[in-house]
């Protein structure tokens, strides 16, 4: 008990796959996954700095690497179930919120309980370092998504992701780390060339006239 099964706990985050129970090319895992956001989070904060806004850098990495340790318990929900409703969101929530701090009053020291009850809520939140968490976690599911698309994955939960996190991520259009994305990134992902590429294309131009990019 203790400090020993957080640590073990890291473990079991690699096996808890990312949108379970459909056929996958390649797997996710939630340990993988913060990663990848947090790497994201990291250039996303860069061109925000660069654009003159100051970036709490360790709250950054905090909020990216902790922001879905919470699965440890609940497993991964499918993106358009989760959000299905905000009263469902909601109660999500509550429920990773509630074991999870079980968690930490059982196998945390007491004189670190707090910090890492801090830590571990919910990370998107209107700082900016929460917005660039939002956007990030957003790019890094387009990015699934956007990889099964591309291999020709027939199941179409996996267009369904790549709108919804795409109109999440137009809904921060107001960053300067977004409009890099929309102006940069997004650009060269919809220019490779693969069989359902004018398709996606289609999609992702329709959603951002949509939000008046």
């Amino acid at each position: 008990m203790g400090v020993h099964q957080y640590f073990k706990s890291l473990s079991d985050l690699e096996q808890i796959i990312r949108c379970p129970g459909k056929f996958k090319y390649q797997q996710h895992s939630v340990a993988s996954h913060s990663f990848k956001v947090a790497k994201i989070a990291q250039f996303l904060g860069t061109v925000e700095e660069e654009c003159g806004q100051k970036v709490d850098w360790r709250l950054l990495y905090e909020k990216a690497l902790n922001h879905d340790y919470a699965e440890l318990f609940t497993g991964d929900i499918k993106t358009p179930v989760k959000y299905a409703s905000q009263e469902l969101k909601q109660l999500f929530s509550e429920v990773e919120e509630e074991m999870t701090r079980k968690f930490v009053e059982r196998e945390i020291p007491p004189e670190f309980q707090a910090i890492y009850l801090e830590r571990f809520k919910e990370g998107k939140d209107e700082t900016l370092e929460g917005r660039i968490l939002s956007v990030a976690d957003k790019v890094d599911l387009l990015y699934e998504a956007f990889g099964e698309i591309q291999k020709a994955n027939p199941e179409p939960l996996f267009l369904e992701i790549y709108e919804e996190a795409l109109r999440t991520i137009l809904l921060f259009q107001d960053m300067n780390c977004v409009k890099y994305f929309l102006g940069h990134i997004l650009t060269d992902m919809l220019n490779e060339r693969f069989t359902e590429h004018d398709e996606l294309t289609g999609i992702a131009m329709q959603i951002i006239e949509e939000n008046g990019s």
